[in-house]
């Protein structure tokens, strides 16, 4: 089962998905730095963790690589959910847990994906 993500790597994950286009560890780091004093080797380590664990695709250019995403930040967020419901065991027992605490907000959000999705349906 993929754990969620530490801390640093939530955040650089986070950046790769808001680019929306390949970065170099140094676009990285620059844009981590605003924020934070953080060496070139710490985000170089994590993007190759992070490419090791398939969730960054990265492609030589010159000496150094550019990195992209794998999948959308929503792709993830729904394989952790997917591992989530089959650890808890009873899968309707799990969701009625899930659904009695959703928000209005993320209720309106879940009627929506099932008018997109019906229950049911399986994409291939």
């Amino acid at each position: 089962m993929r754990r969620p993500l530490g801390e640093l790597e939530a955040t650089v994950m986070d950046r790769m998905w808001s680019y929306h286009r390949p970065a170099s560890v140094r676009d990285v780091l620059e844009d981590l730095r605003r924020e934070r004093e953080i060496a070139y080797t710490t985000v170089m380590t994590v993007m190759d963790k992070l490419h090791t664990k398939g969730l960054l695709r990265r492609e030589p250019v010159g000496r150094a690589y550019v990195y992209e995403p794998v999948a959308t930040k929503e792709a993830y967020s729904a394989e952790l959910m997917r591992h989530a419901l089959a650890a808890g065991g009873n899968r309707a027992a799990t969701l009625v847990h899930f659904l009695e605490r959703l928000t209005p907000e993320e209720a309106a959000a879940l009627e929506a994906a099932l008018q997109v999705v019906p229950p049911g349906s399986r994409r291939p």
